[in-house]
Protein backbone atom coordinates (compact mmCIF):
# COMPACT_ATOMS: atom_id res chain seq x y z
CA UNK A 1 0.00 0.00 0.00
CA UNK A 2 2.84 2.39 0.80
CA UNK A 3 4.47 1.77 -2.58
CA UNK A 4 1.25 2.63 -4.45
CA UNK A 5 0.90 6.14 -2.98
CA UNK A 6 3.65 7.87 -5.00
CA UNK A 7 2.22 6.37 -8.19
CA UNK A 8 -1.17 7.87 -7.41
CA UNK A 9 0.40 11.24 -6.71
CA UNK A 10 2.41 11.16 -9.93
CA UNK A 11 -0.74 10.24 -11.85
CA UNK A 12 -2.54 13.16 -10.25
CA UNK A 13 0.31 15.49 -11.24
CA UNK A 14 0.18 14.26 -14.85
CA UNK A 15 -3.61 14.66 -15.06
CA UNK A 16 -3.48 18.11 -13.47
CA UNK A 17 -0.77 19.25 -15.86
CA UNK A 18 -2.81 17.94 -18.78
CA UNK A 19 -5.92 19.73 -17.56
CA UNK A 20 -3.91 22.95 -17.26
CA UNK A 21 -2.71 22.52 -20.82
CA UNK A 22 -6.27 21.90 -22.03
CA UNK A 23 -7.69 25.05 -20.48
CA UNK A 24 -5.05 27.21 -22.14
CA UNK A 25 -2.16 27.23 -19.63
CA UNK A 26 1.39 26.05 -20.04
CA UNK A 27 3.15 24.07 -17.34
CA UNK A 28 2.75 26.10 -14.16
CA UNK A 29 0.31 28.89 -13.33
CA UNK A 30 1.32 31.29 -16.12
CA UNK A 31 -1.34 31.57 -18.89
CA UNK A 32 -0.27 30.58 -22.37
CA UNK A 33 0.35 33.46 -24.82
CA UNK A 34 -2.58 34.63 -26.90
CA UNK A 35 -1.06 33.40 -30.15
CA UNK A 36 -0.59 29.94 -28.66
CA UNK A 37 -4.20 29.77 -27.47
CA UNK A 38 -5.54 31.00 -30.80
CA UNK A 39 -3.58 28.34 -32.65
CA UNK A 40 -4.47 25.64 -30.12
CA UNK A 41 -8.21 26.26 -30.47
CA UNK A 42 -8.16 27.38 -34.12
CA UNK A 43 -10.83 24.92 -35.24
CA UNK A 44 -13.22 26.00 -32.48
CA UNK A 45 -12.73 29.67 -33.41
CA UNK A 46 -13.22 28.80 -37.07
CA UNK A 47 -16.60 27.25 -36.24
CA UNK A 48 -17.57 30.32 -34.22
CA UNK A 49 -16.48 32.78 -36.94
CA UNK A 50 -19.59 32.61 -39.24
CA UNK A 51 -22.00 33.25 -36.37
CA UNK A 52 -19.79 36.02 -35.01
CA UNK A 53 -19.61 37.74 -38.40
CA UNK A 54 -23.39 37.43 -38.77
CA UNK A 55 -23.94 39.20 -35.44
CA UNK A 56 -21.46 41.94 -36.23
CA UNK A 57 -22.70 42.65 -39.76
CA UNK A 58 -26.45 42.36 -39.28
CA UNK A 59 -26.95 43.26 -35.59
CA UNK A 60 -24.12 45.45 -34.28
CA UNK A 61 -23.05 47.41 -37.37
CA UNK A 62 -26.62 48.68 -38.06
CA UNK A 63 -26.70 50.23 -34.57
CA UNK A 64 -24.73 53.11 -36.11
CA UNK A 65 -27.90 54.07 -37.99
CA UNK A 66 -29.66 55.03 -34.75
CA UNK A 67 -28.04 58.47 -34.93
CA UNK A 68 -30.66 59.27 -37.59
CA UNK A 69 -33.18 59.49 -34.73
CA UNK A 70 -31.52 62.78 -33.75
CA UNK A 71 -31.21 64.15 -37.28
CA UNK A 72 -33.37 65.47 -40.08
CA UNK A 73 -31.94 62.55 -41.98
CA UNK A 74 -31.79 62.40 -45.77
CA UNK A 75 -30.33 59.42 -47.66
CA UNK A 76 -28.82 61.88 -50.15
CA UNK A 77 -26.95 63.79 -47.45
CA UNK A 78 -25.92 60.81 -45.35
CA UNK A 79 -25.24 60.68 -41.63
CA UNK A 80 -22.46 63.26 -41.63
CA UNK A 81 -24.23 66.04 -43.54
CA UNK A 82 -27.80 65.65 -42.27
CA UNK A 83 -28.66 68.43 -39.79
CA UNK A 84 -28.99 67.61 -36.09
CA UNK A 85 -32.40 68.39 -34.56
CA UNK A 86 -32.04 66.86 -31.07
CA UNK A 87 -35.19 65.20 -29.72
CA UNK A 88 -37.57 66.68 -32.29
CA UNK A 89 -38.23 63.30 -33.91
CA UNK A 90 -39.23 61.78 -30.57
CA UNK A 91 -41.56 64.71 -29.94
CA UNK A 92 -43.16 64.23 -33.37
CA UNK A 93 -43.71 60.52 -32.67
CA UNK A 94 -45.61 61.06 -29.44
CA UNK A 95 -47.59 64.06 -30.68
CA UNK A 96 -48.80 62.29 -33.80
CA UNK A 97 -52.63 62.01 -33.81
CA UNK A 98 -52.42 58.35 -34.85
CA UNK A 99 -49.91 57.12 -32.29
CA UNK A 100 -52.56 56.33 -29.66
CA UNK A 101 -54.47 53.67 -31.57
CA UNK A 102 -51.26 52.49 -33.26
CA UNK A 103 -49.73 51.57 -29.89
CA UNK A 104 -53.04 50.12 -28.69
CA UNK A 105 -53.35 47.86 -31.76
CA UNK A 106 -49.76 46.65 -31.39
CA UNK A 107 -50.00 45.89 -27.68
CA UNK A 108 -53.42 44.26 -28.05
CA UNK A 109 -52.24 41.93 -30.81
CA UNK A 110 -49.16 40.96 -28.79
CA UNK A 111 -51.25 40.29 -25.68
CA UNK A 112 -53.69 38.15 -27.67
CA UNK A 113 -50.78 36.11 -29.01
CA UNK A 114 -49.35 35.70 -25.50
CA UNK A 115 -52.73 34.64 -24.12
CA UNK A 116 -53.66 32.19 -26.89
CA UNK A 117 -50.63 31.29 -29.03
CA UNK A 118 -48.05 30.95 -26.24
CA UNK A 119 -50.01 28.38 -24.17
CA UNK A 120 -50.98 26.52 -27.36
CA UNK A 121 -47.37 25.42 -27.83
CA UNK A 122 -47.28 24.09 -24.26
CA UNK A 123 -50.53 22.16 -24.69
CA UNK A 124 -49.38 20.70 -28.01
CA UNK A 125 -46.03 19.68 -26.51
CA UNK A 126 -47.84 17.87 -23.67
CA UNK A 127 -50.04 16.06 -26.18
CA UNK A 128 -47.07 14.99 -28.31
CA UNK A 129 -45.14 13.89 -25.24
CA UNK A 130 -48.01 11.59 -24.23
CA UNK A 131 -47.88 9.63 -27.50
CA UNK A 132 -46.54 6.11 -27.00
CA UNK A 133 -45.62 5.32 -30.59
CA UNK A 134 -42.31 7.03 -31.35
CA UNK A 135 -42.82 6.63 -35.10
CA UNK A 136 -46.21 8.32 -35.02
CA UNK A 137 -44.80 11.00 -32.71
CA UNK A 138 -42.00 11.85 -35.16
CA UNK A 139 -44.49 11.92 -38.03
CA UNK A 140 -46.76 14.35 -36.18
CA UNK A 141 -43.81 16.56 -35.28
CA UNK A 142 -42.78 16.79 -38.92
CA UNK A 143 -46.33 17.70 -39.96
CA UNK A 144 -46.67 20.32 -37.24
CA UNK A 145 -43.26 21.88 -37.94
CA UNK A 146 -44.00 22.34 -41.64
CA UNK A 147 -46.05 25.61 -41.48
CA UNK A 148 -43.12 27.36 -39.78
CA UNK A 149 -41.07 27.07 -42.97
CA UNK A 150 -43.78 28.60 -45.16
CA UNK A 151 -43.59 32.32 -45.89
CA UNK A 152 -46.39 34.67 -44.95
CA UNK A 153 -47.29 35.10 -48.62
CA UNK A 154 -48.09 31.39 -48.85
CA UNK A 155 -49.87 31.37 -45.47
CA UNK A 156 -52.09 34.29 -46.45
CA UNK A 157 -52.85 32.68 -49.82
CA UNK A 158 -53.91 29.45 -48.11
CA UNK A 159 -56.02 31.47 -45.68
CA UNK A 160 -57.71 33.23 -48.57
CA UNK A 161 -58.69 29.88 -50.07
CA UNK A 162 -60.44 28.92 -46.85
CA UNK A 163 -61.81 32.19 -45.44
CA UNK A 164 -62.03 34.51 -48.47
CA UNK A 165 -65.27 35.64 -50.10
CA UNK A 166 -65.30 32.58 -52.39
CA UNK A 167 -63.39 30.34 -50.02
CA UNK A 168 -64.24 26.89 -48.72
CA UNK A 169 -65.91 28.13 -45.53
CA UNK A 170 -68.26 30.43 -47.45
CA UNK A 171 -69.08 27.66 -49.90
CA UNK A 172 -70.19 25.50 -46.99
CA UNK A 173 -72.22 28.41 -45.58
CA UNK A 174 -73.92 28.91 -48.95
CA UNK A 175 -74.64 25.21 -49.23
CA UNK A 176 -76.41 25.40 -45.87
CA UNK A 177 -78.49 28.36 -47.05
CA UNK A 178 -76.60 31.14 -45.25
CA UNK A 179 -75.04 34.41 -46.41
CA UNK A 180 -71.36 34.63 -47.21
CA UNK A 181 -68.97 36.41 -44.84
CA UNK A 182 -65.65 37.77 -46.05
CA UNK A 183 -63.57 37.09 -42.97
CA UNK A 184 -60.40 38.51 -44.51
CA UNK A 185 -61.60 42.10 -45.09
CA UNK A 186 -63.94 42.26 -42.12
CA UNK A 187 -62.47 44.54 -39.45
CA UNK A 188 -64.26 42.68 -36.66
CA UNK A 189 -62.50 39.43 -37.59
CA UNK A 190 -59.13 40.96 -38.42
CA UNK A 191 -57.40 40.53 -35.04
CA UNK A 192 -58.76 37.01 -34.33
CA UNK A 193 -57.68 35.91 -37.81
CA UNK A 194 -54.16 37.23 -37.24
CA UNK A 195 -53.87 35.33 -33.95
CA UNK A 196 -55.19 32.11 -35.54
CA UNK A 197 -52.67 32.43 -38.35
CA UNK A 198 -49.80 32.81 -35.89
CA UNK A 199 -51.05 29.80 -33.94
CA UNK A 200 -51.26 27.64 -37.06
CA UNK A 201 -47.86 28.72 -38.33
CA UNK A 202 -45.75 28.78 -35.15
CA UNK A 203 -47.35 26.51 -32.55
CA UNK A 204 -45.72 23.33 -33.87
CA UNK A 205 -42.31 24.98 -34.04
CA UNK A 206 -42.74 26.37 -30.52
CA UNK A 207 -43.07 22.86 -29.09
CA UNK A 208 -39.39 22.05 -29.70
CA UNK A 209 -38.07 23.68 -26.53
CA UNK A 210 -40.94 22.38 -24.41
CA UNK A 211 -40.44 18.82 -25.67
CA UNK A 212 -36.75 19.08 -24.78
CA UNK A 213 -37.70 20.27 -21.29
CA UNK A 214 -40.22 17.44 -20.90
CA UNK A 215 -37.60 14.85 -21.83
CA UNK A 216 -35.41 16.01 -18.93
CA UNK A 217 -38.02 15.15 -16.27
CA UNK A 218 -37.10 12.07 -14.24
CA UNK A 219 -39.41 9.18 -15.17
CA UNK A 220 -39.05 7.75 -11.67
CA UNK A 221 -41.25 10.60 -10.44
CA UNK A 222 -44.11 9.40 -12.64
CA UNK A 223 -43.63 5.80 -11.54
CA UNK A 224 -43.73 6.82 -7.88
CA UNK A 225 -46.84 8.92 -8.50
CA UNK A 226 -48.60 6.01 -10.21
CA UNK A 227 -47.76 3.72 -7.28
CA UNK A 228 -49.20 6.32 -4.90
CA UNK A 229 -52.41 6.35 -6.94
CA UNK A 230 -52.05 9.79 -8.56
CA UNK A 231 -54.31 10.33 -11.56
CA UNK A 232 -53.12 11.67 -14.91
CA UNK A 233 -54.21 15.22 -14.05
CA UNK A 234 -52.42 15.01 -10.71
CA UNK A 235 -49.21 13.91 -12.44
CA UNK A 236 -49.59 16.72 -14.93
CA UNK A 237 -50.16 19.36 -12.25
CA UNK A 238 -47.56 18.23 -9.70
CA UNK A 239 -44.79 16.76 -11.90
CA UNK A 240 -44.98 17.80 -15.55
CA UNK A 241 -45.82 21.49 -15.24
CA UNK A 242 -43.36 22.14 -12.37
CA UNK A 243 -40.71 20.32 -14.41
CA UNK A 244 -40.99 22.78 -17.30
CA UNK A 245 -41.91 25.86 -15.26
CA UNK A 246 -38.49 27.48 -15.56
CA UNK A 247 -38.51 27.09 -19.33
CA UNK A 248 -41.99 28.62 -19.55
CA UNK A 249 -40.90 31.59 -17.45
CA UNK A 250 -37.75 32.23 -19.48
CA UNK A 251 -39.62 32.12 -22.79
CA UNK A 252 -42.33 34.38 -21.40
CA UNK A 253 -39.74 36.93 -20.26
CA UNK A 254 -38.16 36.93 -23.71
CA UNK A 255 -41.59 37.25 -25.33
CA UNK A 256 -42.30 40.38 -23.28
CA UNK A 257 -39.30 42.03 -24.92
CA UNK A 258 -41.00 41.86 -28.32
CA UNK A 259 -44.43 43.04 -27.20
CA UNK A 260 -44.20 46.03 -29.56
CA UNK A 261 -43.40 43.76 -32.53
CA UNK A 262 -46.56 42.49 -34.18
CA UNK A 263 -45.29 41.14 -37.51
CA UNK A 264 -45.08 43.58 -40.40
CA UNK A 265 -45.36 41.20 -43.36
CA UNK A 266 -48.39 39.32 -42.03
CA UNK A 267 -50.40 42.49 -41.49
CA UNK A 268 -49.20 44.33 -44.58
CA UNK A 269 -50.43 41.52 -46.85
CA UNK A 270 -53.95 41.65 -45.38
CA UNK A 271 -54.59 45.28 -44.44
CA UNK A 272 -56.15 46.24 -47.78
CA UNK A 273 -59.88 46.75 -47.31
CA UNK A 274 -59.63 46.76 -43.49
CA UNK A 275 -60.16 49.83 -41.33
CA UNK A 276 -56.74 51.42 -40.79
CA UNK A 277 -57.56 52.15 -37.15
CA UNK A 278 -57.73 48.38 -36.62
CA UNK A 279 -54.93 47.24 -38.91
CA UNK A 280 -52.23 49.85 -38.35
CA UNK A 281 -49.53 48.81 -35.87
CA UNK A 282 -46.18 50.38 -35.02
CA UNK A 283 -44.40 48.55 -37.86
CA UNK A 284 -47.05 49.59 -40.40
CA UNK A 285 -46.95 53.16 -39.04
CA UNK A 286 -43.16 53.21 -39.47
CA UNK A 287 -43.51 51.93 -43.04
CA UNK A 288 -46.11 54.54 -44.01
CA UNK A 289 -44.29 57.45 -42.40
CA UNK A 290 -40.75 56.32 -43.16
CA UNK A 291 -40.63 54.43 -46.47
CA UNK A 292 -43.63 56.09 -48.12
CA UNK A 293 -43.44 59.47 -46.38
CA UNK A 294 -39.67 59.86 -46.29
CA UNK A 295 -39.53 60.67 -42.56
CA UNK A 296 -36.48 58.52 -41.88
CA UNK A 297 -35.51 60.21 -38.62
CA UNK A 298 -38.98 59.86 -37.14
CA UNK A 299 -39.20 56.13 -37.86
CA UNK A 300 -35.67 55.59 -36.55
CA UNK A 301 -36.69 57.33 -33.33
CA UNK A 302 -39.74 55.05 -33.16
CA UNK A 303 -37.54 51.98 -33.58
CA UNK A 304 -35.22 53.22 -30.84
CA UNK A 305 -38.19 53.69 -28.51
CA UNK A 306 -39.30 50.12 -29.26
CA UNK A 307 -35.85 48.82 -28.34
CA UNK A 308 -35.74 50.75 -25.06
CA UNK A 309 -39.28 49.71 -24.09
CA UNK A 310 -38.59 46.05 -24.96
CA UNK A 311 -35.40 46.03 -22.89
CA UNK A 312 -37.21 47.67 -19.99
CA UNK A 313 -40.03 45.13 -20.12
CA UNK A 314 -37.53 42.26 -20.01
CA UNK A 315 -35.82 43.75 -16.98
CA UNK A 316 -39.10 44.46 -15.17
CA UNK A 317 -40.57 41.04 -15.93
CA UNK A 318 -37.38 39.32 -14.82
CA UNK A 319 -37.40 41.33 -11.59
CA UNK A 320 -41.05 40.49 -10.93
CA UNK A 321 -40.40 36.80 -11.53
CA UNK A 322 -37.49 36.78 -9.10
CA UNK A 323 -39.59 38.55 -6.47
CA UNK A 324 -42.08 35.67 -6.82
CA UNK A 325 -39.33 33.21 -5.95
CA UNK A 326 -38.41 31.96 -9.43
CA UNK A 327 -34.95 31.91 -10.98
CA UNK A 328 -35.65 34.30 -13.82
CA UNK A 329 -33.54 34.90 -16.91
CA UNK A 330 -30.48 36.40 -15.20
Amino acid sequence: MQVAKPAVKSTERISSSRSQTVVGRDHGDKPAPLKVRLWRYRWAYLLILPGFLYLVIFHYAPLWGNIAAFQDFSPYRGYFRSPWIGLQNFSDVFTSPDIGYVIWNTVLLSLLQIIFAFPAAIVLALMLNSLLSQRFKRFMQSVLYLPHFLGWVIIVSIWQQFFGGAGLINQVIQALGGHTIDFITNSAFFRPMLVLQVMWKETGWGTIIFLAALSSIDLNLYEAAVIDGASGWRRLWHITLPGIRNVIIILLILRMGSILDSGFEQIFLQMQGVDLRVAQTIDIFAYIRGIQGGQWGLTTALGLVKTVVGTGLILLTNKAVKLLGEEGLF
